[in-house]
């Protein structure tokens, strides 16, 4: 008896290590798990939009079935399109988009798994792709508003995603490169530099502009000051002039004959001021009267 009954509590023992396996599970801080109830969801754990609670669950049946999904960020890569921007010139976009499982309900209930959900978002994301750039020059979308352009395309996939209740949270879309067909790469890139070339052209002509007003405004204002100055210097030497005159009169009224003398040796000293200077004059000239005596005659 003693046998069977130690071979009863091992049997017991295994059973219950049995069952209590099948009522624990556990969750990593990189998953969310749904809890299924005869196929049908009755709960979820460590889901986005919850408090995280990672680590070891029990079931509250043992037929109940846990199906764990992905917490961190997923990729959804597509092929190159080609894409017709709004001036008709056609550009090879390479593409990808992030996103996350926001619920693991829906998602289960749309789209099952990651692959199948890869599938349902990427033309999606193609034809959001396509609306978007085709908005929009190329010259926007090679080198211009590309960042804006990628929250639009994000917003336009997030809408039809919500649409038809997929589950999933388009995190962003990156443009990993936007070029040109060969064939057309040459022809645009002339375009554009013929561009920038009109560009500079005129940035040039309204420089000159500015600097031909510039030239004729210091010219204008030259020619006034010069003016302004010649007249007040005019006015000075002539009130000179007259102070002048007016003083040599007075003294041609105090003293005539100095005043004749005066006015002699002026004439002197810029006759005989180079040194070299000839004359011929008449013994009996006026000019050199006060040399012949002391007394003008």
């Amino acid at each position: 008896m003693g046998r069977i009954a130690s071979i009863l509590v091992v049997i017991t023992l295994i059973l219950g290590a049995i069952f209590v396996s099948t009522m624990l599970y556990t969750v990593d801080q990189r998953e969310q798990a749904l809890v299924l109830r005869f196929g049908e969801p009755v709960g979820a754990v460590n889901a986005w939009g919850t408090p995280e609670d990672p680590g070891l669950h029990i079931k509250k049946f043992p037929w109940d079935n846990v199906v764990k999904f992905d917490r961190r960020n997923l990729m959804l890569d597509i092929p190159p399109q080609e894409v017709l921007a709004s001036d008709q010139e056609r550009l090879i976009v390479d593409a990808f988009a992030r996103f996350r499982i926001s619920d693991p309900l829906q998602f289960y209930k749309a789209v099952t798994d990651q692959r199948i959900a890869k599938t349902r978002l990427a033309p999606f994301m193609e034809a959001s792709l396509r609306r978007v750039l085709g908005s929009v020059k190329s010259n926007d979308i090679v080198s211009g508003h590309r960042a804006e352009l990628m929250v639009a395309i994000r917003d336009a996939v997030n809408a039809q995603a919500n649409e038809s209740k997929l589950g999933v949270e388009i995190i962003d879309v990156k443009i990993r490169r936007a070029d040109l067909p060969q064939q057309n790469a040459e022809k645009v890139y002339a375009r554009m530099q013929s561009e920038r070339q009109q560009a500079a052209a005129k940035i040039r002509a309204e420089g000159e502009e500015k600097a031909r007003t510039v030239r004729a405004e210091a010219d204008r204002t030259v020619r006034v000051t010069l003016a302004k100055a010649r007249e007040q210097s005019s006015r000075i030497k002539g009130e000179g002039d007259a102070k002048r005159n007016d003083i040599y009169a007075a003294a041609y009224g105090k003293d005539p004959e100095f005043f004749a003398f005066y006015r002699s040796m002026e004439a002197y000293e810029k006759a005989l001021k180079a040194g070299k200077t000839s004359m011929v004059l008449s013994p009996d000239s006026d000019f050199f009267s006060y040399f012949g005596s002391q007394k003008k005659k």
